[in-house]
């Protein structure tokens, strides 16, 4: 799910590294530890009983929560695609002037948690509640996820077929619609897909402006009515699988791409014109509404008040060693399980290792409540001496954000020279120097932003932190919470200042490395033509 946002690994698979038996079958218990909540939530169900889940998901409230998702799937979907294509438009096929700063700033968004932007809008106002708040919020937080992919694809898309038809006359809207659409149409669709899926699993934002969907009400029912949870947690699982699994389908469509001719062409990009100003004007609105209102909210609470009669769980500090402790660990972990399953797909290509390796990302689709509640139950009725400790909430990081590590790992491990290793071998060294020496080097890039971008994810973590955090730990998303539910707007911008504040370095690795990536790209590519 996360390969229709992230770049695509930049070199073909490598072959003929060898194929030992021991890293598929070690690939294979990772995938089945990751998948293992799915299992969990069957049980947990099924211990629930048939009267039980006939009780909770034939009621009529369940098929108003079913409604409810579905409203705010279609709606914040098709804004998000529009606002999504037409961002990407402007910075890669127009003149706009200061174009790579606008390209920083609008993907701004993605580094303020969807729970602080609609505490941000309800501190503000207060009436601005249910689906129209929830699509707002939404909206503004997930443009991204669609501006990311169909930037990507309006860069690897031939520019010389744009080219003909306005040779021979056609109008740029006709351009448009029968020529670029159809290059970034699986972009478009997989970034909708990933909006989709963060729909199901946020909890924060609907929860703060009173939009009732399956995540909230799993959350409410946990806490007087843990079957009743488990009972909910199966069609919230079965959503995401159906979302997955149109991904999957999608993803097997390339889109038209550049030959390697054509791949050190610059893309011609079309002055605005008459359009400048309203051009202009219009990012300049969404960054202020996405970003300029999330921003000044904070630092107006900040500056109004912190009073609170909450007592403080957690100062900011001890709330920002938490949330870094959790989250380091919980990235780490996902990198050291994704190394070896990307090293396997990598390695050689066969049935079994693809589906090892795609039985790894149906953890996309799990949304953090079910994953914290299939732990919950794995803890109480198998490991109660695990239960209310940092193992699980560590666990739950790893097994929600894996799939975003295995992304930019598989990335680097797909560019380093199996030749390099083999001539190590060849000289006597063992495979483990080997490895150290030459191999984790070339694959360190990866390795780290693998790790930055799971960290980035796990500090704006909200509901699995909830259910798990161990008694008496606070992390910033908890402690932020505390306080806003108790609408102490003053109290709470501290911490969400501090989130955003850590989110922002990881962030920028990133987009550092990303950038590597591409120019990496376009100077092979131009040396090849």
């Amino acid at each position: 799910m996360v390969s229709s946002v992230l770049p695509a690994p930049p070199y073909p698979v490598r072959r003929g590294w060898g194929d030992p038996r021991w890293l598929v079958a070690l690939s294979l218990l990772i995938a089945l530890a990751l998948l293992a909540p799915l299992l969990l939530v069957g049980l947990d169900a099924a211990q629930a009983g048939w009267t039980e889940i006939h009780r909770v998901l034939f009621r009529a409230y369940s098929w108003q929560l079913l409604v409810n998702t579905a409203e705010l799937a279609v709606v914040v979907t098709t804004l998000s695609a529009l606002i999504g294509t037409a961002a990407a438009w402007c910075t890669e096929r127009t003149a706009l002037p200061g174009r790579r700063v606008w390209t920083v700033l609008l993907v701004l968004p993605v580094a303020i948690p969807d729970f602080v932007v609609g505490y941000a809008w309800h501190s503000l106002a207060r009436t601005l509640i249910g689906l129209p708040a929830a699509a707002l919020v939404m909206t503004l937080t997930t443009y991204p996820l669609v501006l990311l992919p169909v930037a990507a694809a309006l860069r690897r898309a031939d520019p010389g077929l744009e080219e003909a038809a306005r040779s021979l006359g056609v109008s740029r809207t006709a351009t448009f619609r029968r020529i670029t659409v159809p290059q970034i149409r699986p972009a478009l669709l997989g970034g909708c897909l990933v909006v989709v899926l963060t729909l199901l699993a946020e909890y924060g934002t609907f929860e703060i402006v009173h939009f009732q969907t399956f995540t909230t009400e799993i959350f409410t029912e946990f806490q007087f009515d843990q079957p009743a949870a488990g009972a909910l947690s199966v069609p919230l699982v079965t959503l995401g699988l159906l979302v997955l699994t149109g991904e999957s389908l999608i993803g097997r469509r390339g889109p038209l791409s550049r030959t390697s001719s054509q791949a050190a062409r610059a893309t011609p990009r079309g002055r605005l014109g008459s359009a400048m100003v309203p051009v202009l004007a219009g990012l300049t609105v969404l960054l202020g509404l996405a970003v300029g209102v999330p921003l000044g909210a904070l630092i107006y609470w900040l500056r109004s008040s912190q009073r609170t009669t909450l007592p403080a769980a957690a100062t900011v500090g001890q709330a920002t060693w938490s949330t870094l402790t959790y989250s380091a660990l919980g990235a780490l972990v996902a990198v050291l399980l994704a190394l070896p399953v990307a090293i396997m797909a990598v390695r050689r290509s066969s049935t079994t290792r693809r589906v090892i390796e795609r039985g790894t990302y149906l953890t996309q689709s799990l949304p953090g409540v079910v994953i914290a509640l299939s732990l919950v139950f794995f803890a109480l009725r198998y490991a109660f001496p695990l239960y209310q400790t940092s193992l699980l909430l560590i666990a739950a990081y790893a097994i929600l954000h894996f799939p975003l590590a295995l992304v930019c790992v598989k990335a680097s491990v797909a560019q380093a020279p199996p030749r390099l290793a083999e001539l190590g071998r060849s000289l006597g060294a063992c495979p483990v120097t080997v490895f150290a020496r030459v191999t984790l080097p070339l694959i360190a890039p990866g390795l780290l932003a693998g790790w930055c971008l799971v960290f980035l994810t796990a500090v704006t973590e909200l509901t699995a932190t909830l259910v798990l955090a161990p008694t008496g730990v606070q992390t910033l998303a908890t402690q932020f919470w505390a306080y806003q539910s108790e609408a102490a707007y003053g109290a709470a911008a501290p911490y969400a200042l501090m989130i955003i504040a850590i989110a922002a370095v990881p962030g920028a690795l990133l987009g550092l490395w990303f950038d590597h990536e591409r120019r990496g790209r376009l100077a092979i590519s131009g040396g090849g033509s």
